[in-house]
């Protein structure tokens, strides 16, 4: 997993120019952030990236997530490198960190937790799980399997963050009540600090 920070005054401190490689600082209008690239490896090899799916995830797949706080919001970001072509990837945000199952990553993280969710039934109530309340991302790849999406959600990160991103089996997340926030299996998950 590679690392960049992303901050104004950093760049002021140590000089911004050209590509960032590992470690350099980058330039953000909206604020300190974070960016970091995870490379997906099967189960058995994997470290913060998993897949779960070989052939929806293919290991070796690039995933790269921005993470850029602002003015009372918090702007996400994701790219991929060669997942699956011409392709469409509902990706949640999730509370704990990926592991050899794709459950182990826990619930979506809510914003304003749902107090009827449980950890054997997560909220599906759309006052809850909402794009608003949580961090749903729409990708869709390319025919190389590149893509990009993004988002902006009404909150920052105090006391409580999530842990993961976790690309499901479904192009689109539910809405609908009873099904809200639902987007089938987990195909790939990657562990990545959204402090």
């Amino acid at each position: 997993m590679r690392i960049v920070i992303v901050g104004a005054a950093l760049c002021a401190a140590v000089g911004c120019g050209g590509d960032p490689r590992p470690g350099d600082a980058q330039l953000s209008e909206e604020g300190v952030g974070s960016r970091e690239i995870g490379v997906l490896a099967p189960v058995e090899a994997a470290d913060v990236a998993f897949t779960y799916d070989a052939e929806a995830a293919p290991p070796g797949a690039e995933l790269e997530l921005e993470v850029v706080p602002g003015d009372g919001a918090t702007t996400v970001r994701l790219s991929a490198d060669l997942l699956q072509p011409d392709r469409g990837y509902a990706v949640h945000a999730h509370t704990d960190p990926c592991g050899k199952k794709g459950t182990d990553a826990g619930p979506h993280y809510q914003h304003e937790v749902d107090p009827a969710a449980t950890p054997e039934r997560p909220s599906v109530d759309p006052a809850y799980a909402n794009p608003r309340n949580e961090i749903w991302l729409e990708l869709t790849t390319d025919g190389q399997g590149n893509g990009t999406a993004e988002t902006t959600v009404p909150f920052v990160f105090r006391d409580r963050a999530p842990a993961s991103i976790v690309l499901h089996e479904q192009p689109t997340t539910a809405t609908e009540h009873g099904r809200a926030g639902s987007a089938g299996a987990r195909l790939a998950c990657f562990t990545v600090p959204f402090r």
